[in-house]
Order: structure tokens, then C-alpha cells, then sequence
């Protein structure tokens, strides 16, 4: 059977430092492969987040209630960029994709933040963070992912 590995190259990493007021519990939104879709949940300008990699979603940060947004990701598309405000809390977010597709959620009040990686070749690879209900703290990490072929595992 064919299997694909994903990689990532370190002198390609690079973290968006945390904003927010860093209180509560920490998260990691974390999984293998590539960022295939992300889902988001806003009610009242809080929101909660998860993304999926591969087929498999991760944990969902925050509480699951009002309205879902979701973007599923091309092939060849990844988030490039993160922008919103935040003051105790992330107040709203902005993931732009390298294809200029948005997926926005939130309320536009507090102090502006943007991310991006370090190399213009580098993706989303995880966030973390704390969050007490809502997300009160977010960074980012970025990376390049790179496709291996390894004809020897088993899947």
C-alpha cells in the first residue's frame, strides 16, 4: 500500500507570538498532516475553533454553540495569514488562505494583531493558546509540509 509523510522542515518554522490576556486553560489545536478544513462556532462574538487534518478533526476549543462557519480547503490551498483584534479575549479572527479565501468570525473590537509566517513558502501547521469560555490567548506556528513518499509503511 501507498503511504504519504508529511514532514516539516525546521529552518521553515516559525511562531506568531500569543495575543490576548493568556488566562484559563491552555489548548493546542494540533494534528498529522495538513490543515484540511477549519470550523468555527460565533455566538455574540465569542467563538470557538477546530480544524481538521487529513479526515480527522481536532479537539474543539471553547464552547459549541450559535452559528457554524466552515471552509474546506482546496488541494493546494492553506492558511497563510490570521488577523483580528483582541483585548482580554480574541475578540475576532480572520483566516486568509494562500488561494484569498476568508473565513472571518467575531466581533471587530479591541487592539488589531496580525500573523504570518516567517517564509512565504510556510502554512499553518497548529495554534495554542489558553482559553476561559472563550479564546483568551492565540499563536500561531507555521511551517513548510512537505509530501514524502515512503513505499515501505503499512497503512
Amino acid at each position: 500500500m501507498l503511504c504519504f509523510v508529511f514532514a516539516v522542515q525546521p529552518q521553515y518554522y516559525s511562531i506568531s507570538p500569543a495575543v490576548g490576556s493568556a488566562s484559563g486553560t491552555e489548548y493546542s489545536l494540533t494534528g498529522h498532516g495538513r490543515i484540511t478544513a477549519l470550523r468555527v462556532w460565533d455566538q455574540n462574538g465569542n467563538y470557538i475553533q477546530r480544524f481538521r487534518y487529513g479526515y480527522i478533526w481536532s479537539k474543539i476549543v471553547g464552547f459549541k454553540s450559535g452559528d457554524v462557519q466552515e471552509i474546506e480547503l482546496f488541494e493546494d490551498e492553506a492558511i497563510v495569514q490570521i488577523s483580528g483584534k483582541h483585548s482580554h479575549y480574541v475578540q475576532s479572527v480572520v483566516f486568509m488562505t494562500n488561494k484569498g479565501r476568508s473565513l472571518i468570525a467575531g466581533q471587530p473590537s479591541g487592539r488589531s494583531f496580525n500573523m504570518y509566517p516567517e517564509s512565504s513558502m510556510a502554512e499553518l501547521r497548529f495554534l495554542s493558546g489558553r482559553y476561559h469560555g472563550g479564546i483568551t490567548s492565540m499563536g500561531a506556528h507555521w511551517a513548510v509540509v512537505y509530501e514524502a513518499y515512503n513505499s515501505t509503511a503499512v497503512v
